[in-house]
């Protein structure tokens, strides 16, 4: 939004939501990259998961959901915000949602006071589904949850980033 690209689009009549979408699009490919990396060296390096190629295929499909909804999130924090310092913030807070998950330690382990946040938000039903279909241990009613967690949070962004885009760009 401060580089002028925006003024340049806009004079060729490009629509704000191809903006947007292009902007989430690489967002996702560049995570989608890194996660590819990620999951390469964890299996070079000793990691064996019991996966079927159809949970193989439901993982992925559930780390991109994750990887669009929070890129969706993400455009809109960066349309909220004045900088582009301001827009980076928002990602070092997102970076910090898996320590209070089930990621690491079992929630039961964790402070009491920390249980209900660690509980309910959108990491932990995510984890605990990707954990479930790697290592075939039970995942429970935690897929619905990833995905309503997912839909919900690209719905919102979806709408959020068209109203402030049009009040940025107006």
């Amino acid at each position: 939004m401060e580089g002028g690209i925006i003024d340049r689009l806009r004079s060729m009549d490009v629509s704000g939501a191809a903006v947007l979408s292009g902007h989430v699009a690489a967002s996702v490919v560049r995570n989608a990259t890194s996660t590819a990396v990620t999951v390469a060296v964890a299996l070079l390096i000793g990691f064996r998961p019991t996966a079927t190629a159809t949970e193989w295929l439901a993982t992925i499909g559930l780390l991109v959901m994750f990887v669009l909804a929070v890129s969706w999130v993400a455009a809109a924090f960066g349309l909220l915000a004045r900088t582009p310092e301001g827009a980076s913030g928002f990602s070092f807070f997102v970076m910090f949602l898996p320590y209070p998950s089930s990621a690491f330690v079992p929630i039961d382990t964790m402070p009491t006071w920390l249980h209900g946040f660690a509980e309910h938000q959108p990491a932990t039903p995510v984890i605990e589904t990707l954990r479930g279909l790697l290592m075939g241990t039970p995942i429970g009613d935690s897929a619905w949850l990833a995905i309503a967690w997912c839909t919900g949070m690209i719905a919102v962004a979806l709408a959020a980033t068209g109203a402030l885009f049009r009040r940025r760009t107006a």
